[in-house]
């Protein structure tokens, strides 16, 4: 954080709150100013250390302390939590589209999804079955949700969901598609090999489900060019998981078990740390330009009338198909045009590979029939040697 930043902190915190404004107790003693208590916030937020830690370094004891933090993670998200931690407005979604395409040549991207656990070191015995979870440790966790783009802005953060629940119940209460399922969010559309696609898509992880909101990378891919489109999908992809690094390189105290007990309060301070964690991104990048692309059509707020068919298409598996096979990001070079010849004996080899496929079947039913086979010869085997053992009689015979 760069010394003009945290002074703009501190005024913004002044001018609006009598807590942070330097002041005289009732004995007539000078109070703490609002430099110090902004830096015993801060600190405490950075290194994630005991409260009072830096009580020798600036003269502030364990109680003002902790008060201080508390007060601060609510002021900036009041002050500054509708600019840096807002949703994408349609300017904000041409720019995202203009950055990724020019990026990572994802046509239609918005950025990357995928959640964070913050262990809850003092969380009540009452509660630690409900937010402990055997995949992510003993202890009990708290989720964070959060999308990220390719300057590591964190666009949307939705805590505070146990650490029992995974992605998919985190997903299903997030609040990120409320507004395509109103219809008030923004119309974006944007053109993949000669299609028209009419909704934005994030990059995930294997446990999200196929919507057409989302593109995860291919399982096992078959050949060369499937190979490279999930290569380059995992590559984007990590862009959240850097963000998660980047946050808790720079909040010691997100990165370590919180000591807190109030959930609101652990809720307070990790949408504090993102909306200054945003703070520096824009002070580091934030003049950064991309080159414009026809990767989309100009936006528009969506009418109400699209509020059926946006909620229904948010899942729908058929367009989730078709957008799959129009986002065509392979590497040119694989997709060189066939020669005369070539063409010529296409049909040729067409009707070779249906002749394998049909071979391939045969031996798959012989192997099946061979198993059969074998199985029914162990259960004659089997009663032969019972019948030899006792007889034909059962165990009163002979």
């Amino acid at each position: 954080m760069t010394r003009d930043l945290f002074m703009r902190i501190v005024n913004a915190l002044e001018s609006r709150y009598l807590y942070f404004r330097f002041r005289h107790d009732a004995s007539g003693r000078p109070g703490h100013t609002p430099i110090q208590k902004c830096t015993a916030a801060i600190r405490q937020l950075a290194y994630g250390g005991a409260t009072d830690m830096w009580d020798e370094y600036l003269h502030i004891g364990e109680t003002t302390a902790l008060q201080c933090l508390k007060n601060f993670c609510l002021g900036v998200i009041e002050v500054f939590g509708d600019q840096y931690l807002r949703k994408p407005t349609p300017e904000d979604c041409q720019d995202l589209l203009r950055m990724h395409g020019s990026q990572h040549g994802f046509p239609g991207m918005l950025g990357s999804i995928d959640c964070m656990h913050w262990e809850w070191k003092n969380c009540p015995t009452a509660w630690k079955g409900f937010y402990t979870s055997g995949y992510k440790g003993k202890n009990p966790t708290m989720i964070l949700e959060a999308v990220a783009d390719y300057r590591l802005w964190i666009w949307h953060a939705y805590f505070g969901i146990a650490g029992s629940n995974n992605d998919l119940n985190v997903l299903n209460s997030s609040p990120l598609f409320n507004e395509q399922c109103q219809g008030v969010g923004p119309a974006i559309s944007f053109v993949a090999n000669g299609s028209q696609h009419d909704m934005g898509y994030y990059l995930a992880d294997g446990i999200y489900p196929r919507w057409p909101v989302f593109v995860k990378t291919i399982r096992c891919p078959g050949d060369e060019k499937k190979a490279y489109f999930a290569a380059r999908q995992e590559s984007a992809r990590k862009e959240v998981e850097r963000a998660f690094g980047v946050l808790q390189s720079r909040w010691g105290a997100i990165k370590g078990p919180t000591r807190m007990w109030d959930v609101q309060c652990i809720a307070d301070i990790m949408y504090a740390c993102i909306i200054m964690h945003n703070m520096i991104v824009e002070t580091h990048c934030g003049g950064e330009n991309f080159p414009a692309e026809p990767v989309a059509a100009p936006l528009e707020e969506v009418v109400a009338k699209r509020v059926v068919s946006e909620s229904a298409a948010l899942r729908e598996g058929r367009l989730s198909k078709r957008f799959y096979k129009d986002l065509d990001l392979m590497n040119p070079t694989l997709k060189l045009p066939l020669s005369p010849a070539e063409e010529a004996s296409l049909p040729e080899f067409e009707e070779s590979e249906k002749r394998e496929r049909g071979c391939r079947k045969k031996e798959s039913f012989a192997a099946l029939m061979l198993l059969v086979g074998l199985f029914a010869l162990q259960i004659a085997d089997g009663r032969r040697l019972e019948k030899d053992t006792f007889g034909g009689g059962g165990l009163g015979g002979g």
